[in-house]
């Protein structure tokens, strides 16, 4: 059992999202469930999901240990950059889908690093899995890290809370933009029509920040650096799009011509920095441009 307390930050935010925004790796469908078997507690009493602690206010909310889920540990090769007995750091090709999910039951990197893992696992959620801090598309390759226990985890979450956890990407921008650097400050959402996509949204949209530099210029296109201050699903490549310079072989967000020698869309996760969660020392890692990313340069480059 591991006992969490958190403090109230936001005036009027519900129990359950105050929970999920400020336990690490706490999904709101999860916090909600603890809500519902009074795990949390403010001045005692029990806390339901619609109630509204004032800042200031400490909600104490209790873990349950994890149990054993139905995923299937597989012997899928991983190329583990990074590795000891808190984390382990992958860089994940294109093509491998990172959680189960509807279409993709197995083959995932969840089920490969439940092999690697073997007993040494974190059980945020109730659930004994590795410890997938954050997420990167199914089309995109890079560098993502998993814990392998709790305490890892929590610290991990926590500093993807904190913008401590930093990642930089590489990615190839359709069209020329017009200054060496800039920001893009816009909220992102799901998309009003299409639920699948996320889109820029002003008025219901989580804030995203994205700030980027050019790396290259090519006629027609830009070799560009985007490093994430938030970590909102789609983020450079909505963000890109909104401001008319979508990735390159991005068919959601740009052009739906596919690209010879390209899978999906031109974008590698390719440093990562963070603080260890047991010594407290940062950690930077890079991991060299993948060689489809090396050609799509050199034929923009003729």
């Amino acid at each position: 059992m591991t006992e969490l307390t958190l403090t109230a930050d936001r005036e009027g935010e519900r129990a359950d999202a105050l929970l999920s925004r400020l336990a690490p790796g706490l999904t709101r469908s999860a916090a909600q469930k603890l809500l519902e078997r009074g795990a949390a507690t403010l001045d005692g009493k029990p806390v339901r999901k619609n109630d509204r602690p004032a800042p200031g206010q400490v909600v104490v909310v209790r873990l349950p240990d994890p149990e054993p889920i139905g995923l299937i540990p597989q012997d899928i090769p991983l190329d583990v950059v990074y590795e000891d007995g808190d984390v382990v750091v992958v860089n994940k090709p294109v093509g491998l889908v990172v959680h189960p999910a509807p279409g993709h039951p197995d083959g995932t990197l969840a089920n490969a690093l439940l092999y690697h893992c073997g007993s040494s696992l974190s059980g945020i959620n109730g659930e004994l899995r590795p410890g997938i801090v954050h997420r990167i598309d199914r089309d995109t390759s890079g560098l993502i890290i998993a814990a392998k226990n709790d305490r890892a985890h929590l610290a991990l979450a926590a500093q993807l809370q904190d913008h401590s956890l930093a990642r930089t990407y590489e990615a190839v921008a359709v069209g020329g933009l017009k200054e060496d650097s800039g920001t893009v400050d816009a909220p992102i959402g799901r998309h009003p029509v299409d639920r699948k996509k996320m889109a820029v949204d002003p008025k219901n949209g989580r804030r995203a920040v994205t700030h980027w530099s050019v790396l290259a210029r090519y006629p027609g296109y830009t070799h560009v650096e985007c490093r994430l201050e938030t970590g909102r699903t789609h983020q450079i490549r909505v963000h890109l799009s909104s401001i008319g310079h979508p990735l390159l072989g991005d068919a959601v967000y740009g052009a739906k011509k596919p690209v010879p020698g390209l899978a999906g869309q031109c974008l590698h996760a390719r440093r990562l920095r963070f603080l260890h969660p047991a010594t407290g020392e940062a950690v930077e890692l890079e991991c060299p441009l993948p060689d489809w990313f090396q050609e799509i340069l050199r034929k923009i480059g003729r």
